[in-house]
């Protein structure tokens, strides 16, 4: 099968396509071919070599954690899904070895849900990672509830998009901090107020619309920003990053404000439930560029920049 593989770490240059052997599904395991794989910047990271440290990894590495496509084969024992049958999942394993940039992907049953009806593949392979770090993080960590005000910093791109729509679903008031070319971007997606952090301090606006805070702050973009977002925080706050925090969570915690941190897992029952939001016609994504597997270098340079609204996808052709 053809596959992108990485047989070190280092920048764009590192990544291949070549010739794998396709895999062969295990005991409780279905062979998926992949249609469309999500881009996510862990990917370029991954490339990079910053995860090492932290997730166990065998070379060489087939990048990416976002897959949409058809079973085609079953393992014994796998029975949840037919052949045939259009699936996608969050494919993170505990060994960065085997992953989506590829034409076929063998993984456990437990880990796929069907695609969502009203998508198509390429759509359905930009869900899974980001939406289920906001789901996650908003229900699982916050417990974000009706009523309730919800801060979004970065609400432009993948993850903080589809934290506005969920949200919403939820019945919660969203203010999202983005760029003023975005607001109109989020404000379709449900976004209650918009902040622009360009044109002025967003903590001077945060004050302006938010003058007695909100219940829950989500930060998608980490470093300073993060840091001057700590300021936004209220006696009772829940605050969520998806980033390193700048400064220890243990001090952070020691207040009436809870902090949490989210590295997202995989979970098929959520994704289950994301499916279903998005079939209401509640939920949508935004596939902002797409590449062949031959534009590889183009698309990691792409996500690199940290600035594209909406996913990137690899088109299996």
């Amino acid at each position: 099968m053809r596959a992108i593989i990485l047989e070190q770490f280092g920048d764009i240059n590192v990544l291949q396509e070549k010739e794998m052997e396709k895999p062969v599904p295990k005991e409780g395991e279905v062979l998926v071919n992949i249609h469309a794989a999500g881009i996510n910047p862990v990917d370029w990271k991954i490339r990079k070599g910053l995860l090492q440290s932290r997730v166990p990894h065998i070379f060489p590495i087939i990048p990416g954690w976002d897959m949409a496509g058809t079973v085609v084969d079953r393992g014994h024992a796998a029975r949840r899904f037919e052949i045939g049958e259009a699936v996608f999942a969050y494919a993170r394993r505990p060994v960065i070895q085997e992953g989506c940039y590829a034409e076929f992907i063998s993984l456990p049953e437990a880990y796929l849900a069907k695609k969502p009806e009203r998508m198509s593949f390429e759509e359905a392979a930009s869900i899974p990672l980001a939406c289920l770090t906001a789901y996650q993080s908003l229900f699982s960590a916050c417990k974000l509830k009706e009523s309730e005000s919800l801060l979004v910093i970065g609400a432009s791109g993948g993850v903080g998009s589809f934290a506005i729509q969920l949200a919403k679903y939820k019945g919660a008031k969203v203010i999202a901090v983005c760029s003023k070319k975005n607001h109109s971007y989020v404000k379709q997606l449900g976004a209650d107020i918009c902040i622009d952090y360009i044109e002025e301090d967003f903590l001077e606006g945060f004050k302006r619309e938010c003058p007695n805070g909100v219940d829950v702050i989500f930060d998608c973009v980490g470093g300073e920003t993060q840091l001057k977002s700590f300021s936004c925080v209220r006696p009772k706050t829940r605050y969520v990053s998806i980033l390193a925090f700048q400064k220890p969570i243990e001090d952070l915690n020691k207040g009436d404000s809870k902090y949490h941190y989210v590295f997202v897992e995989p979970n098929a029952k959520q994704l289950e439930e994301i499916a279903n939001i998005i079939d209401e016609g509640a939920l949508k994504t935004e596939v902002s560029a797409r590449f062949n597997f031959s534009e590889v270098d183009k698309a990691h340079r792409q996500a690199e920049t940290l600035h594209t609204r909406g996913k990137i996808i690899l088109v299996n052709t």
